[in-house]
């Protein structure tokens, strides 16, 4: 197949990628601004996806049978991907996410028909919107597919609640000191490895059942963020040394994590994945967070540069556990 990946070289995206020139029957061509690196077996656009103007010249002439956006965010980017591709494609993959879905949920597992609904993130509202006007829009000379990552993560990333993707955390729990695990660190989450991801996500590329449906597509593991950390901690040989503190604490010391929090990593993120096991058959995940969270660590410790702590980042959960400190068992 001619596949067209807008992205290609991100967390996740980049394993899609991979996956699929491992296989060698497609033709890649990857939009993207060529910040990254770009794998060679690949044919590179590089272009601004976000200027429309930009990206409709730059897909003027492209000849793909699917398109992948791992780039599109707010119904403006859809929108210049319809006017782009409209009547060129047999499929339109769009990646949204699974903050799509009601917070809090009403029931548990989640299903991807749990009702979309998020009264807390700007982001996942964007999504939502873009699933609407997506929706509006998919016919067959534009045949869309949606698919909803949850929290995937691969070895260039150490995942966290609020506090990004690198090593801070994790430099904090080397050294001993303490870092923040949200409310009592009870409730379940599901964190996915890309490469797991990946392997259901091209079970769904060039699927004539797929098209017109939606899936969230996550491991089977359910952890407490208690045995998330826990699992860090053995995987950088060290003993943890969490600070728990409420969700809406945190949130007013530090408004951005409202979303994160409220709108995503506070509540049960455990999810029934019946439905892409049905359309890709024989997928499962078969990796671990253990061995996911190892491999990133692995790969951090290979190179001292990857271990660079950001300053705010560090700054920031010193003064969010300073302000808890001062006011615990206080009514706030």
């Amino acid at each position: 197949m001619r596949i067209l990946i807008i992205g290609g070289t991100g967390n996740i995206s980049s394993e899609v990628t991979s996956l699929l020139c491992s296989a060698g029957d497609h033709e890649i061509t990857i939009l993207s601004s060529g910040t990254r690196p770009v794998p060679t077996e690949c044919h590179h656009i590089k272009a601004n996806k976000f200027n429309d103007a930009e990206l409709e010249r730059s897909l003027k002439d492209i000849d793909v049978d699917i398109a992948i956006d791992f780039m599109a965010f707010t119904p403006a980017h859809c929108r210049a991907n319809y006017k782009a591709l409209r009547g060129r494609i047999k499929q339109f993959i769009f990646i949204s996410s699974a903050t799509v879905y009601e917070k809090p949920p009403k029931k548990i597992p989640i299903t991807e028909d749990t009702p979309r609904g998020n009264p807390y993130w700007p982001y996942a509202q964007d999504k939502i919107a873009c699933e609407e006007y997506l929706e509006s829009v998919h016919s067959d000379d534009f045949p869309v597919t949606i698919v909803r990552p949850s929290h995937t993560f691969g070895k260039t990333w150490i995942p966290s609640p609020i506090n990004g993707c690198g090593f801070t955390v994790a430099s904090r729990i080397k050294s001993g000191q303490p870092f923040i695990i949200h409310d009592k660190g009870e409730s379940l989450w599901t964190l996915t490895a890309s490469s797991d991801f990946a392997k259901g996500f091209a079970g769904l590329i060039g699927n004539k059942d797929a098209i017109g449906e939606a899936f969230h597509i996550t491991s089977d593991e359910n952890l407490s963020w208690n045995s998330i950390y826990e699992e860090l901690g053995e995987a950088l040989s060290s003993k943890i040394n969490p600070v728990h503190i409420p969700s809406e604490f945190i949130a007013k010391v530090y408004p951005n994590a409202l979303g994160m929090l409220m709108g995503d990593k506070r509540e049960p993120g455990v999810f029934d994945n019946s439905k892409i096991k049905k359309f890709v058959p024989g997928f499962k995940c078969e990796k671990s967070f253990a061995d996911t969270i190892k491999e990133s660590v692995d790969w951090f410790m290979e190179d001292s540069k990857r271990r660079e702590v950001d300053i705010n980042e560090n700054k920031l959960i010193e003064d969010i556990i300073s302000a808890w400190e001062k006011t615990e068992g206080l009514r706030y």
